[in-house]
């Protein structure tokens, strides 16, 4: 936590030189001592520290300034930071004005001068302010802020990617929360501004994209090698452990991760089938100790980089991101994972990140205590989420096409369901439009069952139908399945039906268990056609790749 702050102005040079001398002397261990010359100078300063979220514990303000007299500064300063103590600096001529001032500016003492010494005359008086300051201090939030609307689909995406990238932040609802929009005053931005990012050095940006959050956050996104020995495409499970095994065993890894490391399974509010962890371990918690492991060992992790082509020259991959930067490796492993299928209703497109999220939504939880929720899905991932989204919510209503829960839902899952009073579990019903003017407002809700109808007011809707590769961008030469998931290995017949000559496998040599038709391209976890789409087995395939990778690489 940064100090907090005594500012003391006076017009004089002397004086204030003088001042902030004594201050310094007998307070600098406690506080940081700020001066300014004249009233509006010292306002400046005092929203300018708002804005960088930090405290002034004490004014110490001259009395007869110019322009703007220490009363008058006060009066206007006090509304920023309301709980610090209040001294005037008078000379004996201005006393009943310092007096007057006690009701007017709400004085906490005021001092004549001179002060000397200040062992009797100036320290005793500031210590017991100080110390009064400190009993009922409580220490302001230190990191970003961001200040939005609930229904602003940036909004969303902002905290997410703070969220998912472990970034604290405190998150300030411009129609609930006073202080939001006293900061866009202080910040002397225009309309319109929202999302507004404040960072903890005063700075702030209206709408940043992730890529300009996380550079100024200090997030690595450029790499510092041209080369490496292993480039891995994706952050999940799969990616991360890939990482750890690679970097620890030698080999230079940089790993580039479109949005937050964790990938999907990180958006998970608790996994409790990973072994050991007997109590379960949420996806954050499992994500932040892998990057942790994987910077150990010296892995780069680049983030949010896209990656958009790869290409072969010799015994070389050259992977191209967005940016239109390039890396070079001798080997690639893919495990880019899956994204959510998108529900396609009327309705559904327009309210994405105003009412409809896609995922667990964590940083949505909390805006929805005593609210109804609505989680389409039957999966784990729906069970995980209603659960999580049970302890805010009035109530959860599970929406399920199918008869039951009992064929996609692990057994555990459905007993903590079933014993959660707060959880209604809907079968047989599906979203038939989704509708609101700017945000969600209500679901059109069809019971194939009994072929009813039903239009049922709604805020939150959270999806979760299943997930699908986004593999498109491979299309020129590695194999896929009609689905679009990575064929490896054993599936990469010679003379499978359907399949050209550039995507099947041309070597002597049988491809290794996990590589694609290109020799030195691999794929890992959900995005390889057969995988099991278990944390566990995509933490497996990462770690037992890298072996593969090193007798690709013994070969070269």
């Amino acid at each position: 936590m940064n100090k907090p702050i005594i500012l003391t102005v006076d017009d004089d040079p002397e004086v204030l030189q003088a001042i902030a001398r004594d201050l310094r002397k007998k307070y600098a261990d406690r506080f940081r001592i700020i001066r300014a010359d004249s009233g509006q100078t010292a306002l400046d300063v005092v929203q300018k520290l708002k804005l960088r979220n930090d405290t002034v514990a004490l004014f110490l303000v001259d009395q007869r300034m110019p322009q703007m007299t220490g009363v008058e500064f006060l009066e206007q300063a006090s509304p920023v930071f309301p709980e610090a103590k209040r001294v005037l600096l008078t000379a004996y001529a201005d006393t009943e004005a310092a007096i007057r001032a006690i009701n007017v500016a709400r004085l906490d003492y005021y001092l004549l001068k001179p002060w000397d010494p200040p062992e009797e005359k100036l320290y005793p008086v500031l210590d017991d302010l100080v110390d009064d300051w400190f009993a009922s201090f409580q220490p302001e939030f230190q990191g970003i802020r961001v200040i939005g609307d609930r229904w602003s689909a940036d909004s969303h995406r902002i905290k997410d990617f703070l969220a998912r990238n472990q970034i604290p932040y405190r998150w300030l609802d411009i129609e609930r929360d006073a202080k939001a929009k006293e900061l866009i005053e202080y910040a002397k931005v225009q309309d319109p501004c929202l999302p507004l990012v404040l960072f903890p050095d005063g700075d702030s940006q209206k709408k940043p994209s992730n890529l300009a959050i996380a550079e100024k956050i200090g997030l690595q996104t450029e790499a510092e090698k041209p080369f490496y020995d292993l480039i891995i495409v994706g952050g999940g499970p799969g990616g991360l452990a890939a990482a750890v095994y690679g970097a620890s065993e030698g080999l230079r890894t940089v790993m580039l991760e479109k949005e937050a490391p964790g990938g999907q399974a990180g958006t998970s509010s608790r996994i409790e089938n990973y072994l050991g962890f007997p109590v379960g371990l949420s996806g954050g918690d499992l994500a932040r100790r892998a990057v942790t492991q994987a910077k150990r060992f010296g892995v780069e992790i680049l983030t949010p980089q896209e990656v958009t082509n790869i290409r072969i020259e010799n015994d070389y991959r050259i992977v191209t991101l967005k940016s239109g930067a390039e890396l070079t490796s001798h080997a690639v492993i893919l495990a880019m994972g899956v994204s959510w299928r998108r529900l396609s209703m009327p309705g559904i497109e327009k309210f994405t990140g105003a009412g409809v999220y896609y995922g667990a939504a964590q940083t949505e939880a909390i805006a929805c205590k005593g609210e109804d929720v609505y989680v389409v899905g039957g999966a784990n991932s729906a069970g995980q989420a209603a659960m999580y989204f049970s302890r805010f919510a009035r109530k959860v209503i599970m929406l399920v096409r199918g008869e039951s829960l009992t064929k996609s839902m692990s057994q555990y899952l459905i007993d903590q369901i079933g014993e959660t009073e707060n959880i209604e579990v809907r079968t047989h019903s599906s979203i038939m439009e989704a509708q609101g003017e700017t945000r969600l407002e209500s679901l059109v809700i069809q019971n194939s069952a009994t072929e009813t109808i039903t239009t049922e007011p709604a805020k939150s809707l959270f999806i979760f139908i299943g997930a699908v590769p986004r593999t498109e961008w491979l299309d020129e030469f590695i194999s896929r399945d009609e689905r679009g998931f990575i064929l490896t290995g054993p599936d990469l017949h010679g003379d499978r039906l359907g399949i050209p000559r550039q995507y099947r496998w041309l070597q002597e040599r049988a491809p290794f268990l996990l590589e694609t038709n290109v020799p030195g391209v691999f794929a890992v976890g959900d995005v390889r056609h057969g995988s099991v789409k278990r944390v566990a087995s995509g933490v497996g395939e990462g770690s037992i790749c890298v072996q593969f990778v090193h007798r690709y690489l013994s070969n070269l």
